[in-house]
C-alpha cells in the first residue's frame, strides 16, 4: 500500500488531498472538505466504448445498466432505496473512455454509499428475467437520440473523424448489438475490464482519507489484476468529407471540425482559451456574429474534447435550410481570423476570466470535484490542483492562441456533418393520414 497527502489551499478553501494505492491496485483518491456536509464518491473503470468492437459496441453501457438489475445481496428495489431511503442518490454513466458509478450521501452515510456501489461493480449478477426488459430500456434511449438532431449528429461527426475505429462507435451501441448481447458476454467483458488496477475510487467531501480507504478496503477485497492494454485511435486524421443526411426535422443542423489535441498535449490549455473566445458563452464571437449580428442560428457554439491520445474540436450550430452555407462560411471566417489574426488583450484577459471562473464555480460542487479528481487520476495519474490548472491558463498568450489556431483550422482538412429537413418525406407522409381519415 503506497500513499500520498498533500494539503492545499486556495481562495480562503483548505481541503486535504491523499492517494493511497491498495495492494489489489485500486487508487484511492480523496479531497477532505470538512466545511460541507455531504459526500460525493465514484468508482471509476477505464474502461469505454473505445474498447469495444463494432460487434460488440455498447457492451460497456449496456453493463452500466444491467448492475442495476439486481446483485447478490440486492434486489432492483433495494438497489433503488438504498440511497433514496437516506436522501442521497445514486447513478453510472459510460464514455468514450472510462465508466463511472457515483452517489451523494450526507457525510453520516458515506459507509452506505461505499457498500451500495461497490456492491453494484463487483456483485451484479446480471439476470436473465432483466435482459430483456434492459433491452427495450437501451433501445428507446437510442431512439430518445435519433429523435435528437443536436445529440445525433455528434455520432455521425465522430464516426466521420475515426473511422474503422472504436472511438467512432457510438457509446449506446446500436439496435442490432444491443439486440445480441448475452449474459455471458457482460461477464466475460466485467472479468476483464472491472480489475484492481483498472479501477479508481475518488471522493470528495466531509469524509476523511484514512476512513475512505478503509471502508474501500473492507467492501472491495478483489484479486488483485493488472489494467487491460488500451486501444489507440487508429486514425489521428481523417479523409475530409462532407455528407448531407435527411431527416425528418424542422430546421438544419451542422456540425463542422477535425480532430485536435490529446488531454497530454502542450497545446491544452491554449486550446481551452481559444474554444472559449470563438464559441463559449453569449459573448464568444460565433454568438456575437452568427446568432446576434445574422439571427442565422438559435443555438450555436464551439467544442473541445481531449482524451488519452486524440482530441476533437468543432462547431454546431442549427439554422434555416437556406443559411447553411452562410453559416458554415462565417463560421471558418471566425477560425480563419483566430488563426492569422492576434486578438485584442481585452479579448484574451475576458476569456480567461471566464474560463477560470466556470472552473471555480464548479468547485462549489462536491459532485464536480470528485468528477475532476477521478478523471485526473485516470489521465494523469496525479492529482492537478487548482493552483496549476489556473496558472496554466495564465500564462497563455495572444500568440499561444493564434499557433493553436493555426494548427487546428485549415478548412480544407475539416469535416462536415449537415442534417436536413426532408420536407418531400413529410408531406407524403402528411397525404398519407389525410388519405386514411
Amino acid at each position: 500500500m503506497t500513499e500520498f497527502k498533500h494539503t492545499l489551499s486556495s481562495h480562503d478553501i483548505v481541503s486535504s488531498y491523499a492517494k493511497t494505492v491498495l495492494s489489489n491496485g485500486i487508487r484511492v483518491i480523496s479531497e477532505e472538505l470538512p466545511f460541507v456536509k455531504s459526500v460525493s464518491i465514484g468508482i471509476w473503470i477505464d474502461t469505454g466504448s473505445r474498447n469495444e468492437l463494432p460487434e460488440n459496441n455498447g457492451i460497456s453501457h449496456f453493463i452500466e445498466h444491467m448492475v442495476f438489475k439486481g446483485t447478490t445481496r440486492r434486489s432492483v428495489k433495494k438497489i433503488a432505496n438504498s440511497l433514496e431511503s437516506v436522501g442521497g442518490y445514486i447513478n453510472a454513466f459510460t464514455g468514450k473512455e472510462h465508466t463511472c458509478y457515483y452517489a451523494r450521501v450526507l457525510d453520516e452515510y458515506v459507509e452506505n454509499a461505499v457498500d451500495v456501489l461497490s456492491d453494484l461493480v463487483q456483485h451484479a449478477t446480471f439476470p436473465e428475467k432483466e435482459f430483456d426488459k434492459e433491452r427495450l430500456v437501451i433501445l428507446e434511449e437510442i431512439k430518445n437520440v435519433e429523435d435528437d438532431p443536436d445529440d445525433q449528429i455528434q455520432d455521425y461527426f465522430e464516426a466521420m473523424l475515426f473511422p474503422r475505429d472504436p472511438l467512432g462507435l457510438p457509446v449506446l451501441g446500436t439496435a442490432d448489438t444491443v439486440r445480441s448481447f448475452t449474459r455471458k458476454q457482460l461477464v466475460d467483458y466485467r472479468s476483464k475490464f472491472y480489475t484492481g488496477g483498472n479501477i479508481v475510487v475518488a471522493a470528495a467531501g466531509n469524509v476523511s482519507h484514512e476512513r475512505l480507504v478503509g471502508l474501500i478496503d473492507k467492501y472491495m477485497p478483489m484479486v488483485p489484476g493488472a489494467a487491460p492494454a488500451k486501444q489507440r485511435a487508429k486514425s489521428h486524421r481523417a479523409h475530409p468529407q462532407r455528407k448531407e443526411y435527411p431527416k425528418s426535422i424542422q430546421q438544419a443542423h451542422l456540425t463542422t471540425g477535425t480532430v485536435a489535441f490529446p488531454v497530454h498535449s502542450p497545446h491544452r490549455y491554449p486550446a481551452m482559451v481559444l474554444n472559449t473566445i470563438l464559441g463559449d458563452g453569449m459573448s464568444s464571437r460565433l454568438f456575437q456574429n452568427i446568432r446576434e449580428k445574422y439571427g442565422f442560428a438559435y443555438t450555436v457554439y464551439s467544442f473541445l474534447t481531449m482524451m488519452e491520445d486524440t482530441g476533437v474540436f468543432g462547431v454546431y450550430a442549427a439554422t434555416d435550410v437556406k443559411h447553411i452555407q452562410k453559416t458554415i462560411d462565417l463560421v471558418y471566417r471566425e477560425l480563419h481570423a483566430l488563426a492569422t489574426k492576434p486578438m485584442s488583450r481585452t479579448e484574451l484577459m475576458r476569456s480567461k476570466a471566464q474560463l477560470k471562473g466556470n472552473i471555480l464555480l464548479g468547485l462549489e460542487s462536491t459532485s464536480h470535484r470528485m468528477m475532476r479528481l477521478g478523471s485526473g487520476e485516470l489521465y494523469f495519474q496525479e492529482f492537478v490542483s487548482l493552483e496549476s490548472i489556473v496558472k496554466n491558463i495564465d500564462v497563455v498568450t495572444q500568440e499561444d492562441v493564434r499557433d493553436v489556431g493555426a494548427k487546428l483550422f485549415t478548412s480544407d482538412q475539416f469535416s462536415t456533418v449537415v442534417f436536413v429537413p426532408d420536407k418531400e418525406r413529410d408531406e407524403q407522409r402528411g397525404k398519407k393520414k389525410k388519405s386514411k381519415q
